[in-house]
C-alpha cells in the first residue's frame, strides 16, 4: 500500500503541475507523459497504473517521478553506453509500443493499431548491441552520433535490423559521424537491414561492416541523398536491394566487398492463379538511377559487377568510379565463364551525363556491359579501361590469360575482355541451317566516350546486334576491333577515332554504312583494314557521306556513293584520276597498291573550307584513304592547332601551317583482307 499511496500521490502532483512531466521508469526505458496531456491516471487491482492508455504492470516500474523535461511526441531516444542503452518514449506513443532492453540490445514492437510516423533517434557507443524494430508503419530513424556492433548475434546478428515493409527514413544527422557492425556469425541479410524501403538523407557520415553477408540491404527500394556512406567491407554486397536504387545526392563509397558493389534484384511479384510475372519495368523493379552525387566503387571479388541491376539502369548525373580487380569464374550452374564488368545492366542502359570512370585489371573483365539496348546521349563524359587478359575455363581447366584461337572452342569457355559490350545474339539451329535473332545493340548520340583496352581480344565497343553513331565523340584505343557490331553498322554523325592494334579500325558483321561525321580509323597492318563488313556473308560497306581518314583502306568490294581517295607515293601535289561512280566499283582488289603513308606526322586534310588536322599512328595498315563531301587536298607534315579531338590525335576545325602536298589518286573500291566480323 506504501507503494500505491506513493504513486497516487506522483499523480497528484502531476495534476497540479500541468507545465511538468511524469517520468514512469520501467528497468533502463523511461515513458514521459506531458503533465497537460496526461489527463486521468487509473490503478486497477493495485496491480497496474494506466497513463495515456498505456498499461503498467506496478511490479515492474522501478521509478516514478516528476520533472520539467520537454517532450517531443512521436519520438523514441535511445542512448547507447558501451553494456547498456537507455530509453525514452514519448508518452503520445507510448501505448503502441513493446520495449525490451537486454543490456545494449534494443527491441521495440509497435501495434498494428499505430497511425503516425514515430522518429527512432539512435547515439552512444557499444561493442556489444543492436536495435530491432518491428511493426506496420512508417517510420524514420535516426543515426544521430552512433558507434554499434552486435558482436552476440541478438535479434538476428544486425546492428541495425528494422523489419518493417514500409517507408524508413535513415536521418544520417549532419555533422554526425556514425559506425555500425553486425556479429561474425548470425542469420542477419545485412549489417543494416531494413526490410522496407529506404530513403538515406541528411549531411553526416555513416561507416558500415557487413561481416555475415551484404553491409546494407532492403527488401525493396533504397535512395541516398547528401549523406556520406562509406562500406568498409562487406562479405557479400556492399549495397543489395530489390524495387530501385536511387542516388541523388551524397557520396556513396563502397570498398573491401566480397560480391558486387551495388546490386538491384527484380522483386519477386508472381501473382495470380496463373504465377505469371509482373514487368520489371511497371514494377519499378531491378533498376538502378543515378542522377546526383559522388559514387566510388571498389570491387576485387572474382567476377563481381561494381554496378549491378537486373532491370535497367538510367544515369542522368553524378561522378562514378568504377574499379574491379577479379579474375574471371566457371559458373557451375549454367556450365559457362562469367566474368567481372564494372557496370552491369541485364536489361537497358541508358547514359544521358555525369562522369562515368571505368576501370576492370581482371581476366576477362568489362567497363560497360548491356544485355539489351546501350543508349549514350546528351554530353556524358564516359572513360573506359580495360588491362586484363582473355579468361578460359572449361569447367576443370583455367587459363587467366588465354592466347588461343577462341574460333576453335566453344564459347562458354571463354570470357573476352571487353570496354563496352551490349546487345544479345541468339543462335537457332534448324537441320543445316542456323539462323540469328539480335535484340538491343548500341546507339550513340552525344556525349565523349574514351575506351582503352589492351588484352587478348579486347574489342573497344562491341554490339551483339546493331551499332549506330549519331552523334558525340567516340575515342577507342584497342587490341581487338576497335568498334564491332554483330549486325548492321551505321555512322552518320558524331566525331569517332577507332583504332586496333591487331585487328579492323571498325567492323560490321552486316552490312556498314558511313552516311555523315568525323571518321578516323585506324587497321592494324597485314590482312586486316580500317573499316570493315562482312562481304563473306554477302554484306557491303557502303560510303555515302562524312569526312574519313582510313589507315589501312577499306572492305573489299565497298559501295562509294562518295568518292573516296588513296595516298600515292611520290609526286609533287595533289592529282586526281576521275572520281568513282555512285554505287559501282566492283573489285578494285588494287586501288590502293603503291600508297603510302608516313608514321607519327601530322597530316591535314581539307575539303572546301574546313580542314580536319590528324597525327598518324606510331604503325598501322599500309594503305591510307580519304573521303569527303567535296574533293579533298591533303598535306603532310603540317603545324596544326584549333580545336583538339581524338585526346590530342586531331584538330576540328584546324589551322595549319607548311607541310607538303600529298598526291592523291581515285580509290576505286577497296583493299584485299579483313576477314570476317570480330567475337
Amino acid at each position: 500500500m506504501k507503494r500505491i499511496f506513493s504513486l497516487l500521490t506522483a499523480a497528484i502532483v502531476v495534476g497540479s503541475l500541468a507545465a511538468q512531466t511524469l517520468n514512469v521508469q520501467v528497468g533502463n526505458v523511461i515513458y514521459r507523459f506531458p503533465a497537460a496531456q496526461a489527463g486521468v491516471m487509473s490503478f486497477s487491482g493495485g496491480t497496474t497504473l494506466t497513463v495515456m492508455n498505456k498499461v503498467f504492470a506496478l511490479s515492474e516500474v522501478s521509478n516514478m517521478y516528476v520533472d520539467e523535461t520537454a517532450v517531443t511526441n512521436s519520438a523514441v531516444n535511445i542512448v547507447y553506453n558501451s553494456s547498456s542503452a537507455a530509453v525514452t518514449v514519448a508518452g503520445n506513443i507510448a501505448q503502441y509500443l513493446t520495449v525490451a532492453q537486454s543490456g545494449a540490445h534494443v527491441s521495440i514492437v509497435q501495434s498494428s493499431d499505430l497511425a503516425e510516423e514515430i522518429t527512432y533517434s539512435l547515439s552512444g557507443s557499444s561493442s556489444d548491441g543492436g536495435f530491432y524494430m518491428e511493426g506496420s508503419y512508417k517510420a524514420t530513424v535516426e543515426l544521430n552520433g552512433l558507434t554499434l556492433t552486435n558482436s552476440s548475434a541478438v535479434y538476428s546478428g544486425a546492428a541495425v535490423h528494422i523489419q518493417n515493409g514500409k517507408r524508413i527514413k535513415v536521418k544520417v544527422v549532419t555533422g554526425t559521424t556514425n559506425t555500425l557492425a553486425d556479429a561474425s556469425s548470425g542469420s542477419q541479410k545485412g549489417c543494416l537491414y531494413i526490410k522496407g524501403h529506404a530513403e538515406f538523407a541528411q549531411k553526416g557520415t555513416l561507416n558500415v561492416y557487413g561481416n555475415v553477408k551484404h553491409a546494407i540491404k532492403a527488401g525493396e527500394y533504397i535512395s541516398v541523398k547528401n549523406a556520406t556512406i562509406n562500406v568498409l567491407s562487406s562479405v557479400g554486397d556492399g549495397i543489395n536491394c530489390e524495387q530501385y536504387f536511387l542516388m541523388e545526392s551524397g557520396t556513396l563509397t563502397l570498398n573491401g566487398v566480397g560480391d558486387d558493389g551495388i546490386q538491384c534484384d527484380i522483386e519477386d511479384t508472381t501473382t495470380g492463379s496463373t504465377g505469371q510475372t509482373t514487368d520489371h519495368e511497371d514494377e519499378d523493379s531491378g533498376n538502378i538511377y543515378i542522377s546526383g552525387g559522388t559514387l566510388t566503387v571498389t570491387a576485387t571479388a572474382t567476377a563481381a559487377k561494381g554496378v549491378k541491376a537486373e532491370g535497367d539502369i538510367f544515369i542522368t548525373d553524378g561522378t562514378i568510379n568504377v574499379t574491379t580487380s577479379g579474375s574471371g569464374e566457371w559458373d557451375t550452374d549454367d556450365l559457362e565463364t562469367k566474368a567481372a564488368a564494372c557496370i552491369s545492366g541485364d536489361a537497358n542502359i541508358t547514359i544521358s551525363g555525369g562522369t562515368l570512370t571505368l576501370t576492370s585489371t581482371g581476366s576477362g573483365g568489362k567497363g560497360l556491359k548491356c544485355d539489351s539496348l546501350l543508349t549514350i546521349s546528351g554530353s556524358p563524359v564516359i572513360t573506359v579501361t580495360t588491362s586484363g587478359g582473355l579468361y578460359y575455363n572449361n569447367g576443370s581447366t583455367e587459363n587467366t590469360n588465354y592466347t588461343g584461337d577462341t574460333d576453335k572452342i566453344d564459347s562458354d569457355y571463354y570470357s573476352s575482355p571487353k570496354g563496352i559490350k551490349a546487345g544479345t545474339k541468339t543462335e537457332t539451329k534448324s537441320g543445316n541451317k542456323t539462323t540469328y535473332t539480335y535484340a538491343g545493340g548500341v546507339l550513340i548520340s552525344g556525349g565523349t566516350v574514351a575506351v582503352t583496352t589492351s588484352g587478348h581480344n579486347a574489342e573497344g565497343i562491341e554490339s551483339k546486334s546493331t551499332l549506330d553513331i549519331t552523334g558525340g565523340e567516340i575515342i577507342v584505343n584497342s587490341y581487338d576491333d576497335a568498334l564491332n557490331s554483330a549486325s548492321t553498322l551505321t555512322i552518320s554523325g558524331g566525331y569517332i577515332y577507332a583504332r586496333a592494334a591487331n585487328n579492323d579500325g571498325i567492323d560490321a558483321n552486316g552490312n556498314c554504312y558511313i552516311k555523315g561525321g568525323l571518321v578516323y580509323a585506324v587497321g592494324a597492318s597485314g590482312a586486316e583494314v580500317a573499316i570493315d563488313a562482312n562481304t563473306e556473308d554477302g554484306y557491303k560497306l557502303y560510303v555515302q557521306g562524312g569526312t574519313i581518314v582510313a589507315i589501312g583502306g577499306l572492305e573489299n568490294n565497298a559501295s562509294l556513293s562518295q568518292s573516296c581517295y588513296t595516298v600515292k607515293s611520290g609526286g609533287s601535289g595533289p592529282q586526281f584520276a576521275p572520281a568513282a561512280g555512285p554505287g559501282g566499283n566492283q573489285g578494285g582488289q588494287g586501288g590502293d597498291q603503291g600508297s603510302s603513308w608516313t608514321a607519327d606526322t601530322w597530316y591535314a586534310l581539307t575539303a572546301g573550307s574546313t580542314t580536319f588536322a590528324f597525327k598518324t599512328p606510331g604503325s598501322g595498315g599500309t594503305s591510307m584513304v580519304v573521303s569527303a563531301a567535296s574533293t579533298p587536298t591533303l598535306t603532310s607534315g603540317v603545324t596544326a592547332s584549333g580545336t583538339s579531338i581524338f585526346d590530342g590525335v586531331g584538330y576540328y576545325p584546324a589551322t595549319v601551317s607548311g607541310g607538303s602536298s600529298v598526291t592523291l589518286s581515285a580509290y576505286s573500291g577497296g583493299s584485299s583482307g579483313g576477314g570476317p566480323g570480330g567475337h
